[in-house]
């Protein structure tokens, strides 16, 4: 007969397994570090790292021994996200995903086809701490930070699957999805920094956008980055009053702040601003508050897109109608603001930040 004794030393001495590190997470120095720790050779960083942005599994690294490739897989992994939905618009213009994460949490991100390419909307947070009464990916708030391999995950994750549709892979991002980029800052800066990688998705600083509500001391920060990136800020209204009414972060820093680090942004940059409208009917689309944002925007180069509300049961606002929102663009022109209405992609897929998760939620 076996002593209990016995079995309790054996579950006290089984050692537990390993968690192996994400190659999406780590930088092309990280990956050489590591790799000499094991006994390889520093060169061989760069050869795994361009495998790994080509979104290859580790026995298809065929310019790497055998040896080398098992050890890979034994410690390490590349990017952590199943696909968990697939909606295509009925214009087969957009794909919006629905990824769940090693830990069970689930995000969401939209590919959009356009004519100079094929450009993904990211998350760069599971929920939002901003509360924006109009966004749906404010439900429930902030569950925590995606970090940068999260984050590139989702773009390779989506290229494997937008080569089985014959669609080309990305090639802009907009860090405009799920969660406010600058509340990440750090993990965002690196996945931009991986990203722009010249060994690894070699995407150019100019075809990424990055959208903030304005927080401005990290606006400002990003600014001294100096990177050539774009920055679009979701202003939606043309005064303190009326912004708070649908931004709890109007209660932290006023218009005024976020327009003079705006204005600090272009002159570290020379990149123009894109400032977002989102259009919410008797709410912030008064022809009176055009002109009222006109004279906020003036003096430096700047563009202002107008985007009508994407309705959902979340956020309970009707959208402007199209006469308003014409009315609106009308008085922005004759300020000579340069303007335009976002062009609506993915509404019938709930394409809206959100959307999607909060449904899939809903009916678990």
């Amino acid at each position: 007969m076996s002593n209990p004794s016995d079995k309790t030393e054996t579950r006290m001495n089984k050692q537990p397994e390993k968690r192996r590190a994400d190659l999406l997470n780590m930088s092309l120095e990280e990956i050489k570090s590591d790799l000499v720790s094991l006994g390889e050779e520093h060169y061989r960083g760069d050869q795994i790292y361009q495998w790994v942005y080509r979104g290859v599994a580790f026995d298809e690294m065929t310019n790497l021994s055998k040896s080398l490739r098992q050890k890979l897989a034994q410690n390490y992994i590349i990017g952590t996200l199943k696909q968990l939905k697939r909606l295509i618009s009925a214009d087969e213009h957009t794909i919006k995903y629905l990824y769940l994460l090693s830990d069970n949490n689930i995000i969401e991100c939209v590919v959009m086809k356009y004519r100079h390419g094929n450009t993904i909307c990211l998350s760069t947070q599971v929920g939002c701490a901003m509360g924006c009464s109009f966004c749906a990916s404010a439900t429930g708030g902030l569950i925590r930070q995606l970090n940068a391999g999260e984050m590139m995950a989702q773009v390779l994750e989506s290229n494997r699957d937008l080569a089985k549709l014959g669609w080309n892979p990305v090639s802009n991002v907009v860090l405009m999805g799920s969660g406010e980029p600058l509340d990440n800052y750090e993990n965002t800066m690196k996945f931009i920094h991986q990203i722009h990688h010249p060994k690894g998705y070699n995407m150019s600083y100019r075809n990424i956008t990055l959208s903030t509500c304005g927080l401005v001391p990290k606006m400002r920060a990003l600014a001294d980055e100096g990177l050539n990136i774009n920055l679009a800020v979701s202003l939606h209204a043309s005064n303190d009053n009326v912004r708070k009414k649908i931004m709890k972060v109007a209660n932290v820093y006023s218009i005024e702040e976020i327009i003079d680090a705006s204005r600090y942004f272009y002159a570290k940059t020379g990149r123009r601003i894109t400032f977002e409208y989102v259009m919410i009917d008797g709410v912030n689309d008064r022809p009176e508050l055009a002109a009222e944002l006109s004279q906020l925007l003036y003096g430096f180069p700047n563009h202002v897109n107008l985007i009508p509300l994407n309705e959902n049961k979340q956020n309970k606002k009707k959208r402007s109608n199209n006469t308003a929102i014409r009315e609106f663009m009308s008085v922005l022109r004759s300020y000579g603001i340069n303007v335009t209405i976002r062009r609506e992609m993915g509404s019938d897929i709930q394409g809206a930040c959100g959307q999607l998760k909060a449904d899939f939620m809903e009916k678990l």
